[in-house]
């Protein structure tokens, strides 16, 4: 044991499969001086690590999460420490075989061998499943077992030999000290048992104890731990006699979401169908408290009684076996099941490494320590993991375990791309709620707020403009014809928007002209009144953001983003703000936000105001204060929909007045309460505008969106460098849109590609499109585009494809349907291209 250090460049807190990866990863990166402690003895210091399953099922239908394991995977076998057994699923319900379809589709995309198999060739394949119970199956070869504990001993390892790290295991961490920094307090220290260390970056990879560890400095992980039952079931001569610890392929039951794996004579079987068993940290006891380890709580067999009867149908010979070994076992559950990576939003350079599972641990040790090393990780896109996705409301323990509780059960559920959550809701509504209830709107969470989607009181337009409905119940789920029917009435005459879940700041002071250049790219030192829409990009020059700006003052900008997108830009825009002239405000709760729009939306609000609010007096992309009704409210004359009208900000104590004298005034002009669906999808997808988190994303830039301005500005800002040689390079892929040629399916009727960005695109022939970066062209955003009587989609494709006519494929549910491109460029609106509508 080396001496205990006083000070370090880095030091990470917790010694499983992450933590030890991360440190390796971390000095393979030229960190030189790493501390990494755990409060329990190595190779196992108790952590879920030790007891957790340690098998890889490589296919998913987030493109995030399966880099994250592929690269695992790459790893594990780069250190011999892996068994690749193949993996089979097996369906007991016609939806779960409709699920698998599905699950090929993201198999295609990612570029996994999969097959679908008969009840026959399961079987054949594991012998002892009783064909009756199942309806077929879904075949991995590349699924593995691995050994994440000699994993993480050779990484840490590793870095040990390097001569790059301080291991110190029995050490507990008592406190994180911090001290004050330019924008709120910082890391100054590690106190532990043994001593203090003075260090600069600390690294929170301790399980279901980072959210203790993380108050300790101020700061918030947002997870619980939580219960995973499983079981040891053997001996059994069928297995026995194989002499191996994996001769079959490892079997998930998914409509049971049980899963059986040989361990040697044994079978090990774990459940996700009991009910939800959440604990608080202080739950857990110690390494001298607990009888196995302080996660593997005592087993409560009452809660898996179901589960075992349902893996002896199954599995008969299961029934003859003894229960060996038997636990409670804890893991750790988000709000919404992803992990939580990155930097905190309360301290800097405290990092969260947690909620992160054995078969992602590798990947997400290399993604942390690109991030720490580089600004922003390169292995892939963190949008859906990154901690500071969260909202305030969502960081609290009622808000943690209401959704943990919701979505434990669906582990192995099949969860509906546009899914909404049951529980925690109504929890954030704008002014106007009342009205949009008394109107019947259909709302999807956004943002944690409560964002109208559709509207029942305008059901009658479904036949005005006969919208035909769905044939197959999962294109029609979490959908309504009513969206379409919206859409064009909004096109003939105009629209009513609640747009509140808009997250809106504002930054002023006699610093703000650099600091707002610094951050973006397109130029903000423009006129008092002038909006900007600009990306915000990593270091590396791909998309972090895209934004819309206002200037109000000579020394304040306005800056609005979208509902998903706000937790992520409040924090990137607070953490490089200048030390003490400009000042931060999130403005979102002080202000509704409403959407005009329509050939009548102008005409509609000019009766409200004695100000002119023509093009010629207001021009596209100016904001002005305006007394609307009475009522100081600030129109910036833009569109998301490609229609004339405006975005209207008012305080939100008379959102309410706003909203009503909008719609009776509205009441001569045909105004319709319009929801989110056209707002996000229909009416975006005709003018071809993108979206964050769909078609921008780190791994692109803005050359490749077609959003490269012609020429750059003076002043620099984060990720010129990178941007400047995107200029100056051939681009490996650009955006294009597609058009569908034909919705068939084999069945004869209509599907509806959702766009949920696991659908490849592909070559006639079927095979799948990478580009010279090895990124996979998909489907980014795909839905109906009503007034250009055409099913679009919108992807990324290699240049030498992405011309106009070039025919292609896309696959949605395992079939493929013929696509076009239809625009390519800049401009891939199909729906009035030259903005004549948006600027009448």
């Amino acid at each position: 044991m080396s001496e205990f250090p006083k000070r370090a460049d880095c030091v990470v807190i917790g010694a499983g499969i992450v933590g030890n990866c991360l440190v390796g990863h971390l000095s393979d990166l030229g960190w030189t001086d790493i501390v990494l402690l755990d409060k329990g003895p190595l190779p196992n210091p108790g952590g879920s690590t030790g007891h957790a399953s340690n098998f890889i099922f490589p296919v998913d239908h987030s493109k995030e999460i399966v880099d994250l394991t592929v690269e695992s995977q790459r790893q594990y076998e780069a250190l011999g420490l892996q068994n690749t057994c193949g993996g089979l699923e097996v369906a007991r319900s016609p939806e779960r075989l409709e699920e698998f379809r599905r699950r090929m589709t993201s198999a295609k995309c990612w570029g996994i061998e999969s097959k679908l198999l008969t009840v026959d060739e399961v079987v054949e394949m594991v012998p002892f499943i009783d064909a009756s119970v199942i309806l077929g199956g879904f075949y991995t070869p590349s699924v593995s077992a691995v050994d994440s504990l000699e994993t993480g001993t050779q990484m840490r390892k590793r870095a040990q030999d390097a001569g790059h790290l301080s291991v110190h295991a029995n050490t507990e961490v008592l406190d994180i000290e911090t001290a004050p920094g330019p924008n709120g307090p910082r890391v100054s220290a590690v106190v532990t048992d043994k001593g203090r260390i003075e260090c600069s970056t600390v690294a929170i990879a301790s399980g279901v104890w980072s959210p203790k560890l993380a108050e300790m400095a101020g700061a918030t992980i947002p997870l619980t731990p939580a219960v995973h039952q499983m079981v040891d079931v053997g001996p059994f001569d069928i297995l026995v006699e194989t002499n191996q610890e994996l001769a079959y392929p490892i079997v998930r039951d998914m409509d049971t979401f049980c899963y059986e794996r040989q361990s040697a004579g044994s079978m090990e079987v774990g459940s996700y169908a009991h009910r939800p068993i959440l604990h608080r940290v202080t739950d857990i006891p110690s390494n001298a408290e607990a009888a196995l380890s302080p996660t593997e709580m005592p087993f409560t067999p009452d809660d898996f009684d179901t589960q075992l009867e349902q893996a002896i149908e199954l599995m008969e010979f299961l029934g003859d076996g003894e229960i060996k070994y038997a636990i409670n076992g804890l893991l750790s559950l988000t709000p919404d099941a992803a992990p939580v990576l990155g930097p905190t939003i309360e301290v800097e350079n405290l990092w969260s490494v947690a909620a992160v599972w054995v078969k992602e641990g590798p990947g997400v040790g290399r993604l942390v320590a690109e991030w720490m090393t580089y600004g922003y990780p390169r292995l892939t896109d963190p949008h859906g993991s990154d901690v500071t996705r969260f909202y305030n409301q969502d960081r609290n323990v009622h808000h943690i375990e209401a959704r943990a509780d919701e979505h434990f059960n669906k582990t192995y559920g099949i969860v509906h791309p546009r899914e909404q959550w049951d529980t925690r809701r109504n929890v954030t509504c704008g002014p106007a709620k009342a009205r949009t209830d008394d109107l019947g709107a259909f709302y999807f969470e956004a943002g944690g707020w409560e964002r109208p989607h559709w509207y029942e009181s305008n059901a009658d337009l479904v036949g005005r403009y006969a919208i035909a409905d769905r044939t197959h119940e999962w294109d029609a789920r979490w959908w309504s014809p009513i969206t379409e029917a919206e859409h064009l009435h909004l096109r003939e005459h105009c629209g009513l928007v609640d747009i509140s879940p808009f997250q809106v700041f504002e930054v002023s002071g006699p610093g703000v002209v650099p600091y707002i250049e610094h951050m973006v790219v397109n130029k903000c030192d423009l006129p008092v009144g002038r909006s900007i829409y600009t990306p915000v990009l990593t270091p590396d020059g791909g998309f972090r953001s895209d934004l819309t700006i206002v200037r109000l003052a000579q020394d304040r900008f306005r800056i609005a983003t979208g509902a998903f997108d706000g937790g992520r830009d409040e924090y990137w825009f607070r953490h490089n703000l200048p030390d003490d002239d400009v000042a931060f405000e999130n403005r979102t709760e002080a202000l509704a936000t409403y959407g005009v729009w329509g050939p009548n939306a102008v005409a509609l609000l000019q009766t409200l105001t004695e100000t002119d609010l023509s093009q010629e007096a207001f021009g596209y992309g100016q904001v002005r204060n305006v007394l609307l009704s009475g009522i100081p409210t600030q129109m910036l004359r833009i569109s998301y929909v490609g229609d004339a009208g405006f975005e209207i900000y008012c305080a939100t104590s008379a959102g309410l007045a706003l909203w009503d004298a909008i719609s009776v005034a509205g009441r001569d002009f045909e105004l319709r309460p319009v929801g989110a669906g056209v707002y996000g999808t229909t009416g975006r997808l005709e003018k071809g505008y993108r979206l964050m988190g769909a078609e921008l994303e780190s791994e692109y830039n803005p050359v490749e969106a077609g959003l490269a301005r012609p020429k750059v500005k003076a002043s620099d800002f984060i990720g010129k460098d990178a941007y400047l040689a995107a200029r100056e390079a051939p681009p490996a892929a650009a955006l294009v849109m597609l058009s569908f040629e034909s919705l068939q399916c084999a069945d004869g009727y209509n599907r509806f590609p959702m766009g949920a960005g696991n659908e490849p695109v592909l070559t006639p022939a079927g095979e799948r499109i990478t580009d010279s970066h090895g990124r996979v062209s998909k489907v980014t955003t795909a839905g109906n585009a009503p007034s250009v009587g055409a099913y679009l989609a919108m992807a990324y494709l290699p240049t030498e494809l992405a011309t106009i006519g070039t025919e292609l494929a896309v696959m949605y549910q395992n079939e493929h349907y013929p696509v076009k491109v239809g625009a390519a460029g800049a401009n891939l609106a199909l729906f009035d291209p030259d903005d004549k509508r948006m600027k009448a």
